[in-house]
């Protein structure tokens, strides 16, 4: 073969070459392509999962959840789950929803497209809990001069929920955990705080935020409740009471709890047979001498009890005299004391001052008789008068 052929042949081969890859190269450019959108959903809400197509030509389109198992096959459902279902289908897109979503359903579904080279893409679904209203636990009952510990829990979230506690409007610093319980978190927020009488019924919240709640919070409110001892106060009627009259003493009582029985009676005697009880109430009609006495009203809960007196002095018709028994014994005993101690003073400055003059009196009484007896001396002696005349009265 001569040269000039052998060149000629080399160029037309070279030419079939650079057109054959020309060719490939754009078949290559306009060839079937998939793309997948990531999704995020509410739990119990409703995702759409999409697969997007370019070039479609009628290749076969199959969607498989994360477990590779094939929910439709060319928009023909092929997995029995009711909650899929097949909304479009078209050349450029291909959507499936999911309903009542849950955790489970996360992780990432693949839309694939079956050409002469297998093309896929994956869709992942994200699945947000958000948290429910915190439940507030009390692990030590508030009792008067101790603390209390109270957890506020959030049991389930995802991400984890940020709980806090609130007291007028004011944050109490706590204890915080976490705890996994498989995709979603349990968080919990635990205080201490000291308590007295006052702190009784005193409002606090605990308050659970979250990114899908957007800005808002769910809130629960609590009232503390802590237990003392009762307290005991009767309160006297208003203006005299007159013999004949009736008299209603009531019997105040405060404690938490708040004690279920009242206890009246009459120190060392027993309540006058005319008296009744209605409730906290004392009523005696009728009043006479026999009613005087000190009246006592008891009450007790689990932490202590309590009592109060009020004493009743009933004199002449017409008048009553009392005394509350605020006034303490031992005032009235000191009282009685120093009265009986100032008269037993008097009568001995009395009968010393009186034995005094007596004897002052006898005393002068000698002195006379003395005189008396140098008159009559002189009389009888008959002393001259001119010694002196003396006058002596008798």
């Amino acid at each position: 073969m001569r040269p000039g052929q052998r060149s000629l042949r080399f160029t037309r081969s070279l030419s079939a070459l650079v057109l054959q890859s020309t060719i490939l190269l754009s078949l290559c450019s306009r060839g079937q392509a998939v793309q997948a959108e990531n999704v995020t959903v509410l739990e119990g809400g409703t995702a759409q999962i999409s697969c997007r197509l370019q070039n479609y030509d009628g290749s076969i389109v199959v969607i498989q959840n994360p477990r590779r198992q094939t929910l439709f096959f060319n928009g023909t459902r092929a997995l029995k789950d009711d909650r899929f279902q097949m909304v479009l289908f078209t050349p450029r897109l291909v959507r499936i929803t999911l309903s009542n979503v849950s955790v489970s359903d996360e992780g990432g579904y693949f839309c694939q497209l079956y050409t002469d080279d297998t093309h896929h893409q994956v869709a992942t679904l994200s699945v947000v809990v958000p948290p429910e209203v915190p439940s507030v636990e009390v692990k030590t009952e508030a009792v008067e001069g101790g603390e209390v510990e109270l957890t506020c829990l959030s049991p389930r979230s995802k991400p984890p929920a940020t709980l806090r506690w609130v007291r007028d409007r004011r944050e109490i610093p706590g204890v915080v955990s976490q705890q996994e319980n498989g995709k979603t978190v349990s968080v919990s927020n635990t205080i201490r705080l000291p308590v007295e009488r006052k702190d009784n019924g005193a409002a606090l919240s605990c308050e659970a935020s979250h990114p899908a709640l957007v800005g808002q919070k769910r809130v629960r409110h609590y009232r503390l409740d802590v237990h003392f001892a009762p307290t005991v106060r009767i309160i006297p009627p208003q203006g005299i009471l007159r013999e004949g009259d009736s008299l209603s003493l009531t019997c105040s009582v405060n404690g938490n709890p708040l004690p279920r029985n009242i206890q009246w009676s009459r120190v060392n005697d027993t309540l006058p047979e005319r008296a009744e009880i209605s409730g906290n109430t004392l009523v005696m009609s009728r009043l006479s001498q026999s009613h005087n006495g000190t009246y006592l009203c008891q009450a007790h809960n689990n932490y202590g009890r309590a009592a109060d007196h009020y004493m009743l002095l009933v004199y002449d018709p017409g008048a009553v005299v009392e005394t509350h028994s605020a006034v303490p014994y031992a005032v009235i005993g000191g009282v009685l004391a120093l009265l009986v101690f100032t008269i037993i003073c008097v009568l001995i400055v009395t009968i010393w001052c009186s034995v005094r003059q007596k004897g002052s009196y006898l005393t002068h009484e000698a002195s006379g008789l003395d005189e008396h007896g140098e008159v009559q001396e002189a009389f009888l002696n008959g002393n001259d008068t001119s010694q002196g005349k003396k006058e002596y009265l008798l």
